[in-house]
């Protein structure tokens, strides 16, 4: 027996785990790419038409959110249009991949009874690595060959794919190391991801700043390794180079610790508790405030950021209808500057969604667990144990986005000198984002509650919907399709004129759902292992 004795069978066991979920994401990030090029070569089919649109993707706040544009082409306009998301969705699976099959198991005591058969002590690390990177490698793969099949460039297309892949690996050996730092997988996600959506933003100051700031960025890295703009291989010697040492790290820490422990030590509690922490909210906020002071810091961050590039946006001169048209679709028609801030705040929307779906999350974490016996025996009945934790998802969702909103509208507003007026419009274009996320929630708490083995599809519902509002109006898919995404309903403030009939409607979506779960949660066995 070795240290990597049955790292084939758990490699199997997980992809068998999650076949359909890495289905979804193999489909959606491979398509991706394909798709916006060829739509690209519609809308623009000469030089002419390449030359109008490129002057104006150099504009700064255009710069802050994709990132430059380094050469005038179809495949280079692809990489700058699709990139960014590429390489952040491609660098969430893998995090939540590689956690949910180490530290995930550890936690909920799966992997004690693994690690009691004739498993080595870095099988589970080792198959939870080869799986995430074979899916990368698939998907850099796929995306690639879907770029030559529209006929671009094979030498940028095998370029951008490998940044896709590159960035995927370097992301699977990060979560690696922060799996091995706490005892809860949602901590270790929540460090991870806080250092995925920091390289966006570093990324983004970088690009309109100081630029050295975006070659301390591996989403930077992915940029520059410029596909279809005179490659930089080199580049890729970066994400191998950083992806090695994590990967080292994580390997050094298993060694370390304890199974189920982790490498930064719990504080021990006192023997009684105390009067604050006598009651399922008060038990929901301890579980809940660590996740939601880290995501309110990042939507400060975010906020502010992308609040400051905003003014950036007048500077656009004669801009080309198409892009226009898309940045309208997106925000509204009330003016470009509108039309980006509410196409910001429409991402940050779908970003929140992520935090609405943990929270939700965090009752089937609980019940898979096995602690949620111990407080059902008590006078704590079902719903209001499950509202405890709901409270959460549904306020922690709305104080983020009213975090976001109020951030970018104080920097906004303090450099077109309206401070005041700024910061209401920038709040309520934030805060309109609420029902849609919240929906998702519900989406959570249906599964939850009717069929709770079957609860992590919210993501599923939240990567399609972010999709189809990426994709759907460039592809041009039939608005019946694109309705199925609650973000599609979301009055686009500021740059449109405010609707509460979809508000209504999205709430009670939201409404209906939640009930319907904490129906079936009432009435089902508990708890479903």
């Amino acid at each position: 027996m070795t240290a990597l004795t049955g790292t084939r069978a758990l490699a199997r066991l997980a992809l068998r785990l999650d076949r359909f979920r890495l289905t979804v994401w193999v489909l959606g990030l491979a398509v991706m790419p394909m798709g916006t090029a060829a739509n690209y070569q519609k809308l623009y089919p000469t030089d002419a038409d390449l030359q109008a649109v490129s002057g104006v993707l150099s504009n700064p706040s255009l710069v802050a959110l994709s990132g430059p544009l380094f050469a005038v082409n179809i495949g280079a306009l692809t990489a700058w249009k699709i990139g960014i998301t590429e390489f952040i969705l491609i660098g969430l699976m893998s995090i939540l991949t590689v956690v949910r099959h180490t530290r995930t198991e550890e936690e909920t005591g799966r992997l004690e009874l693994v690690r009691a058969t004739v498993v080595g002590r870095y099988a589970p690390l080792t198959s939870a690595l080869l799986v995430t990177a074979a899916v990368d490698v698939l998907i850099g793969l796929l995306a690639a060959l879907g770029l030559l099949g529209v006929g671009l460039d094979p030498a940028g297309a095998f370029a951008f794919g490998l940044a896709v892949t590159l960035f995927g690996l370097l992301f699977a050996a990060i979560a690696a190391a922060c799996a091995q730092l706490t005892q809860s997988a949602r901590a270790a996600t929540g460090i991870a991801g806080a250092v995925l959506g920091g390289t966006y933003l570093l990324r983004a100051v970088g690009d309109t700043g100081p630029t050295a700031l975006s070659w301390l960025s591996p989403t930077g890295w992915a940029l520059h390794m410029r596909p279809f703009a005179g490659e930089r291989w080199w580049v890729g010697l970066l994400f191998v180079g950083f992806a090695v040492v994590f990967g080292v790290v994580g390997y050094t820490l298993v060694d370390r610790r304890d199974v189920g422990a982790g490498l930064l030590p719990d504080r021990p509690g006192p023997a009684t508790a105390s009067p604050g922490l006598r009651t399922p909210l008060a038990l929901a906020w301890r579980l809940h405030r660590g996740l939601l002071i880290g995501w309110l810091v990042a939507l400060a961050l975010s906020g502010a950021v992308m609040g400051g590039a905003a003014t950036g946006i007048d500077g656009l001169q004669s801009p080309n209808q198409q892009l226009t048209d898309i940045l309208t679709r997106m925000g509204g028609k009330a003016g470009l500057t509108d039309a980006f801030l509410g196409a910001i705040y429409a991402i940050i929307g779908q970003l929140v969604a992520v935090y609405s779906i943990q929270a939700t999350l965090r009752l089937r974490q609980e019940e898979a667990s096995g602690r949620v016996e111990a407080l059902l025996a008590t006078r704590v009945d079902r719903v209001r144990w499950a509202a405890s934790h709901l409270t959460f998802a549904v306020l922690g969702t709305a104080a983020l986005l009213a975090v976001a909103g109020v951030a970018g509208g104080l920097v906004y507003g303090a450099q077109v000198h309206d401070v005041g007026g700024q910061t209401a419009r920038l709040f309520g274009a934030a805060l309109v984002q609420l029902p849609a996320a919240l929906v998702l929630a519900g989406i959570g708490v249906a599964l939850i509650g009717f069929a709770p083995r079957l609860s992590t599809l919210a993501w599923a519902a939240l990567i399609v919907s972010v999709l189809l509002v990426e994709l759907g109006g460039l592809f041009g898919l039939n608005q019946y399709l694109l309705d199925v995404t609650p973000f599609a309903h979301v009055p686009k403030l500021p740059g449109a004129a405010f609707s509460a009939t979809p508000v209504v409607w999205l709430t009670v979506v939201a409404l209906v759902l939640g009930a319907a779960g904490l129906v079936g949660l009432r009435r089902r066995d508990m708890p479903v292992g």
